[in-house]
C-alpha cells in the first residue's frame, strides 16, 4: 500500500468512526416522539397552572388568555373549555361562556362542574328551565354535593317556587351544616315564608 493509501484508509476509518459516534447520540424515532409528547403535555399543564394562578388573583382576562393558549396547543381538552367559560363568566361575557362551556359539555357530559356552570349562565341569561335541566343531571352525577343544591335552591327562589327552594336549602346544609351562604338564604328565604303567611 502506498502513503496515499494509507491516508486514506485512515482517513475513511477515522470519518466512519465519527459517524457511528454520531448514530449512537441520536434518540430512536419513537423515543423522540414521546419526549415531544411528553414535552407539549407539560408546556399545557404549566399553561393552566398559571391561568388557574391568574385565576386566583382575580385577574380573570389574562387567565383567560392564558387558557386560550393552553387550548390552542391542545384543542377540545374540556377542562380547559369550562375554565374558558368560567373566566368569561367572571367578565360577564355570559353569551361566550356558553359557546365554551357548551362544547366542555358535549366532551365530558359527566362533569357536574360543567353542569353547574351552564347552569349559572343559563340562570343569569333568565333561561331558567335549561338552569333547572343541568342542575338535575349534576344532581343524578353527585348528590352530595351541597353546592349543587344551594344553588338550586337559588335558581328556585329566581322562579318564586319558594318551598322548593327550602328544602334546597335544607338539603345543603344537611350535607354541610356550617355553609354560611346557605345559612343566610335559607333565613331571608324562612322570613319571606312568614311574611306572606
Amino acid at each position: 500500500m502506498t502513503l496515499f493509501q494509507l491516508l486514506m484508509l485512515g482517513a475513511s476509518a477515522f470519518f466512519a468512526f465519527k459517524i457511528y459516534e454520531h448514530i449512537q447520540t441520536l434518540q430512536d424515532p419513537q423515543e423522540g416522539e414521546e419526549n415531544k409528547e411528553e414535552s407539549h403535555n407539560d408546556i399545557v399543564a404549566y399553561l393552566v397552572q398559571e391561568a388557574d394562578e391568574k385565576m386566583q388573583e382575580g385577574d380573570f382576562f389574562r387567565a383567560l388568555t392564558i387558557y386560550s393558549e393552553a387550548n390552542y396547543k391542545e384543542p377540545n381538552n374540556p377542562e380547559t373549555l369550562f375554565k374558558m367559560g368560567y373566566a368569561l363568566m367572571q367578565q360577564d361575557r355570559d353569551d361566550e361562556a356558553l359557546e365554551y362551556l357548551k362544547e366542555a359539555v358535549e366532551l365530558d357530559k359527566n362533569d357536574t362542574f360543567i353542569h353547574q356552570a351552564l347552569a349559572s349562565v343559563y340562570r343569569k341569561l333568565g333561561e331558567y328551565e335549561s338552569a333547572r335541566n343541568h342542575l338535575n343531571v349534576s344532581l343524578a352525577l353527585d348528590s352530595s354535593n351541597p353546592i349543587t343544591y344551594y344553588n338550586y335552591g337559588n335558581l328556585l327562589v329566581d322562579m318564586k317556587e319558594y318551598e322548593e327552594a327550602k328544602e334546597m336549602y335544607e338539603k345543603a346544609l344537611e350535607l354541610d351544616g356550617d355553609f354560611k351562604e346557605a345559612q343566610e338564604e335559607l333565613a331571608k328565604l324562612e322570613e319571606k315564608l312568614n311574611e306572606n303567611s
